[in-house]
């Protein structure tokens, strides 16, 4: 046999062993911001996807120069190259769950909420992404109302903090009564579920986020972490949420995974760069590894 042969032979038998191997693994999709630090954004949603056992796609909505001090600068995508890089996946290799993060601009929202219709995808979940810790803007102002108008009718789970809340509804949130009026109005806009998160309470002792399903709310409490290593929370929380759901999880069960991985990232958060560090996206399985090894 000459040497195209034995090559062709070679091919073969990978090919073949590889089919053999071959797995169907959930799939998750981010649509979001990039973020150079690795700890919120794209990144941080990807390492998420990862550590729960879902296989993680991106587009990529703009590129952003940020570290743990804040965020230096913002180069959005064109909404055309963000709608390519989803009809790549979605006309190919699929999508079981999807999340939107940073979508900076009216222009990507719209063509957003138009490439999730033509692909019939309902798993949507929606973290509002507003305004850095570091108090840079990440979503236009004049994108808030086609959020509202465009993409949350075709969520199912939408997850902003009481500040995103505030913006999305217009209306102040200090108390608990006024927290479930919110999320009454965010279910009315066509989120099925709505999730406010409740880092931003004054509560000392405990972080208590409000779920309500359009019938019910449930509150999950969370012992509050004194740190300053929250870079990426949000991201990381609605990253977990959307594995969980691309994984066959009804919300619940999806949600309550989120918030014990989160709850885990933030308590062990790592202590890099000169401001707010990140949360630990494997801090999640080494705890379930070291309940398992007892």
């Amino acid at each position: 046999m000459n040497n195209i042969g034995r090559v062709k032979q070679l091919n073969t038998t990978i090919n073949s062993e590889a089919g053999a191997r071959s797995i169907q693994v959930p799939r998750a999709l981010t649509i979001a911001g990039s973020d150079s630090g690795g700890g919120a954004g794209i990144q941080a949603d990807l390492k998420t996807f990862q550590e729960l056992g879902v296989y993680g796609m991106s587009a990529i909505t703009a590129l952003t120069a940020q570290n743990t001090t804040g965020v230096q600068a913002v180069y959005p995508t064109t909404p055309e190259a963000v709608v390519m890089q989803i009809r790549s996946i979605g006309s190919d290799i699929g999508v079981d769950a999807l999340k939107t993060g940073m979508l900076f601009s009216a222009e990507i929202i719209i063509e957003v909420a138009e490439v999730i219709q033509e692909f019939g995808w309902t798993n949507v979940v929606v973290d509002p992404v507003m305004i850095a810790k570091g108090g840079s803007v990440l979503l236009q102002h004049s994108a808030i109302h086609a959020l509202i108008t465009k993409l949350l009718p075709l969520t199912e789970v939408v997850t902003p903090n009481i500040p995103e809340a505030e913006h999305l509804t217009g209306m102040s949130i200090k108390s608990a009564s006024q927290k479930r009026e919110a999320a009454r109005k965010l279910a009315e806009y066509g989120a099925r579920h709505v999730i406010i998160k409740g880092g931003h309470d004054d509560d000392e002792l405990t972080a208590s986020d409000l779920w309500y399903d359009g019938r019910n709310f449930t509150e999950l409490e969370g012992k509050r972490i004194d740190t300053v290593h929250t870079h990426g929370t949000g991201c990381t929380f609605s990253a977990a949420l959307t594995a969980g759901l691309a994984a066959g999880l009804e919300v619940g069960a999806a949600l309550q995974q989120a918030k014990a991985f989160i709850q885990a990232a933030i308590e062990e958060g790592i202590a890099i760069g000169h401001g707010r560090g990140p949360t630990n996206h494997w801090a999640y399985q080494q705890r379930k590894q070291q309940v398992a090894s007892v």
